[in-house]
Order: C-alpha cells, then structure tokens, then sequence
C-alpha cells in the first residue's frame, strides 16, 4: 500500500499545472491592462477599422454607444479620438470603412461608420463638449502656424496636456481648408464654428488676419514660446508647366474655391473642364455646375489622366458628379493650352497609354493638380520647431492630418517636459455579452438622404443625415470587433458543439498547431482534417462575427468573453 505522502506526490504529477494566465492566450493579461507587443498585435489585426483610421478612433465603442441610444457617449468618444467629429461625420475620407470585416466577402457592406459619426454630433445634447485636462498647467507655450485641421488639433491636445496655445492664421476666420477649400454644401459653416470654439473654450487662443514672416516675423515668432509647430498646409500651387500656361482663365482650384466659400461667386466661362482626380477636383466641379447651372450655355467637363479606381475621393462622390449631371472622362493626359487670338479655347490631351490626340473646348480651366507647402519665409530650422499635417506630409487628407498632429504634440510634450507623459496600453475586461444578435447581420446599409437636384446651390447642405432610428439601426451591423471570444485550452474537452454552431467556415477551427513568434503574437496554423489529428480547437477572430452561439453552445464553459480597447492615458509617477 502507498504511504500518503508518495500518493500525493503521484497525484501532483498528473494534477494539470494552474495558471493564471496560459502562455497559449493571445492577450498577456486576463483583465486589466497591458502593453506587450502580443497585446497590441491583437488590437491591430481584429479591429482593422480603428488600425486603419489615422487617429485611431475607437469605432467600435462609439458605433455600439449609438446603436444603445446614447449619442452623447458616441460624440464624447468620438472627439477624444478625432476633434472634430461633426466635420468629420461630413467629409472624412473614411479609410475605416475600406477595412471594415463586414465588407469581407460574402458579409455584405461596411458599416456606414462616417455618417454614424455625424449622427452622434447631429443627435448629442451636451453642448459645448469639453474634455478634461489630463495634467495641470505647465507654464509652457506654444505657438503654432496654421488653424487648420492640424493645427486645431495640436492646439487642442497641448491645451489639454496644460501647455498654453496660440494659434496664427493669415486668414480673417480659423478652420483652414474647411472654410477656404470645401464648399459649403458639404460642410456647413456653423459645424466648423461650433467645433472650433469647443477648442477656444479650452484656453487655446487663436489670432487671425496675421501671417508669420509678414506681419509677425518668423523670429519674433520663435522667441516668444517654447516650441512652435507649422501646421500651415500645403497653398502653394502645382501649376501644369505646359505650353500656353500664360493664359487668362488659368487659375488653381484652391484659388477658385476659396474665392467662392469668400465671396460666394466666381467668374467663370461658359466652357469649363477641371483637370484632376481628387477631393479638390470634385469640390471644383460640383462647386462648378452651381454657379454656371442657370446657364443654357454652361459646358462642364472633369478630365484625368488614370483610371476612376485611382482616384482619390470620397465615397459615393463619383455618383454625385453622375447625378449632378457633371461628366467625367479618364485617361486623359493634359499637353498644351490652346489659344486663337491670345484667349484660351481649349486644351490639347492624349489618350494614356496611346498615341491618340484630342482637343477640349475650355474658356476656363480649374487646375486640381496637386499643392506644396509653402516656406519661403521660414528661417533655418531649430530644436524648437516642429511640423504637422499636409505641412509636414505633403497633402493627404483631412484625418490623416489630424493623426499625424496627434503623434506630433506627444513629441512636444516630450521636448517640453523632458519625459514622455502619455502611455499607450490596452485595456482588457470581461463581459457577458456583446450585445449583438444574429438579426443584426441581416440589416443591410442604410443610404444616406440628399436634397434633391433641383434644389442643390451653393449653401444648401446635399447630405441630410440619418434620423434616429436609422442611425441606430446601421450602427446595430458593427460586429464590434473589440470583443474578444476565445477557448481556454485548459478547459476545452475537444468536444465539436461550437463547431456545429459555428455561422462561418472559418471562424472556428481544428488546429494541430499554432504558430507564434518570439513575442507571442499569432503569425501562422496549422489545420487538422478530423478530430483524430486535432491538438486543438481555435477561434478565428478575424473571421468572427461575435454572434456569440459559440459561447451558448460550450458544454464546459471553457469559452470566455473579453472587450479589448487601445488606451491613452497619463503617466502618473510618484512623487
């Protein structure tokens, strides 16, 4: 007979080990927060839409918070992240919705997430919305060349990390190219004002009418702050060099456009064609057709030199250029400006990729061709300076900008205080429920309301908006891919209920193994072709819909429930 002690000891070693965290999890922490290279690894791959969003919005939180009814938990969210989400919610260049897991195949379309953000600013009631300082007052100042986008948002985040602010514009209203290059039927006036002053109200000072290098020296500029960001854009044209260029009725289309948000008019032909395939050109066409609409007369024509699939627009612009009646004609590359008589009559084009010439009619050409920035006046850079935005990129796009001012201030702060005082982690907790039901990924997108043709002008704003009950209806199709469902292996019996409850072919499967790399992060598998082969049974989370019937169908419990989050937040040291 076995002594007690030997006995024990015999147990002990067939007694599975107790972990409190198994090394085969994909997160490095059962609840709390993290900051290992596998934690943020999770985050990048399983919620492609704030990965792919340059400010790295939490989409998820806030689409969830509209589908609840609360749209002011969604704004909140909203202008943590991106500043400026009533705006955004207009003219966004919306890359979330590009990687958005319900336009995978066979899935359907992706959530409409930018208009989902203007139905949280349309329906939020708190106003103005100011956020809390995350550090007392630093006594540090910062000025900053530029209220555009970038600019505003540096501002708001120095204010917001206690530095003081000043902001320079030449301009006699702050905003940037949302008052000068966007035209008010996109985006209202009085979204830019509101969001603006959210930012004033914070203790960020804003001086307009004043250009640095002219009517304040840029040394001047230097010695009275700590630091200075450039944040002024890209205003310097890109003009074809091309024969002809010297011609009257030649003009860029930033120019054009900020003439008309100004005065409200432009003088134009009654032939017209805008060279170019982005934002600008759109924005110049449509703005175009308004002006020239009561004319029998008017031609409009928008030409560039690839293909619809490389340009760069906004989503469902190109079906707004067709229903304005504005047409468009690719492959098309600009040779000369053509002349009778000193006057412009037309320009000369060659179809890409050919030999073939042909010839446009045009008393008005609008050049959307590109822009630089311009820093003529700037001296010799120093320690001090740093830039932002399209000044710093060259041009992109409103919430590219946004992002890359963001991560700017973080080095600000950092010259400033000679420490890095915001830390990423990831925030993990467990819940009982995603709140979704299968019913929701039968809802198809909802189409955006517009005003109709013969009542589109200049002011009068084209997209309407989602009423309440649709915008929670479109944000309820987000999969919320920051719950995190997985099987715990110590748990798991290798029984096959989750696999006959599976709603897609690949969300759950029979592993031999799983590959990692050195730090844990999932690179690779290998599947088993039956259960007899199979070491173990895995959910896939980029093929997860979070239906949750796995975790109904599990016999042992074995499948738990996390919702993950990306997290910037102070740094709190000891004194």
């Amino acid at each position: 007979m076995l002594s007690m002690d030997f006995s024990s000891q015999i147990k002990a070693l067939f007694k599975p080990p107790v972990r409190t965290h198994p090394p085969t999890a994909e997160l490095s922490v059962k609840r709390g927060t993290c900051s290992k290279a596998k934690d943020f690894h999770w985050l990048e791959t399983n919620i492609p839409c704030q990965k792919s969003c340059p400010a790295s919005t939490d989409i998820p939180a806030y689409l969830t918070a509209i589908a609840e009814g609360n749209p002011d938990e969604a704004y909140r969210i909203n202008l943590r992240d991106n500043v400026f989400p009533a705006v955004l919610g207009r003219v966004c260049s919306r890359p979330c919705e590009a990687a958005c897991r319900h336009g995978y195949d066979s899935l359907g379309d992706p959530v409409a997430i930018c208009f989902s953000k203007r139905s949280a600013a349309d329906f939020q009631t708190a106003t103005p919305v100011l956020l809390d300082p995350w550090f007392p007052s630093s006594g540090k100042r910062v000025a900053i060349v530029g209220s555009g986008v970038a600019g505003l948002a540096a501002a708001r985040n120095l204010a917001l990390l206690g530095h003081g602010v000043t902001v320079y514009e030449k301009h006699n209203v702050p905003g940037g190219m949302l008052n000068q290059g966007i035209p008010e039927f996109r985006l209202p006036r009085d979204i830019i004002d509101h969001e603006i002053e959210q930012i004033t109200a914070l203790g960020v000072e804003i001086l307009c009418n004043t250009a640095i290098g002219k009517d304040l020296p840029f040394d001047e500029l230097l010695n009275s702050a700590d630091a200075v960001i450039m944040a002024a854009g890209t205003l310097k044209p890109n003009l074809l060099d091309l024969p002809g260029h010297e011609l009257l009725g030649i003009r860029h289309g930033l120019d054009f456009l900020l003439e008309v948000n100004e005065t409200g008019t432009a003088e134009l032909g009654e032939h017209v064609i805008v060279i170019g395939g982005g934002f600008t050109a759109m924005d110049c066409a449509r703005t175009a057709r308004r002006l020239g609409a009561q004319t029998s007369e008017f031609n409009l024509k928008v030409l560039y030199r690839r293909t619809k699939e490389n340009m760069r627009v906004t989503p469902g612009e190109l079906e707004e250029l067709d229903a304005e009646s504005i047409p468009l004609e690719c492959h098309a590359t600009p040779l000369a400006y053509l002349e009778q008589g000193g006057r412009l009559t037309g320009m000369r084009f060659r179809r890409t990729g050919t030999h073939e010439e042909f010839d446009v009619p045009a008393d008005t050409v609008l050049l959307a061709t590109g822009q630089f920035p311009e820093c003529s006046w700037q001296e010799e850079p120093t320690e001090k300076v740093f830039t932002a935005g399209d000044y710093a990129t060259g041009a992109t796009s409103l919430i590219d900008a946004i992002g890359h001012a963001k991560a700017v201030v973080e080095e600000v702060d950092a010259f400033l205080m000679g420490e890095k005082r915001l830390e990423k982690t990831v925030r993990i907790e467990t819940v009982q429920a995603t709140g979704r039901t299968r019913k929701m990924d039968d809802i198809q997108r909802k189409t955006m309301p517009a005003l109709p043709i013969v009542d589109r002008d200049l002011p009068s704003e084209v997209e309407r908006g989602y009423d309440k009950a649709t915008a929670q209806e479109e944000a309820q199709r987000c999969y919320r891919c920051n719950y995190k469902f997985e099987i715990d292996q110590d748990k798991c019996i290798k029984c096959d209920w989750c696999l006959r409850a599976k709603p897609r072919p690949e969300c759950i499967l029979m592993l031999k193994e799983i590959h990692r790399d050195d730090e844990g992060r999932t690179v690779s598998w290998e599947t088993a072709d039956s259960m007899r082969d199979m070491n173990m049974i895995w959910i896939n989370p980029d093929e997860c819909i979070r239906c949750g019937a796995c975790l109904a169908a599990c016999p042992v419990d074995a499948i738990n429930l996390q919702r993950v989050s990306l997290s910037s937040d102070p740094v709190i040291r000891e004194s």
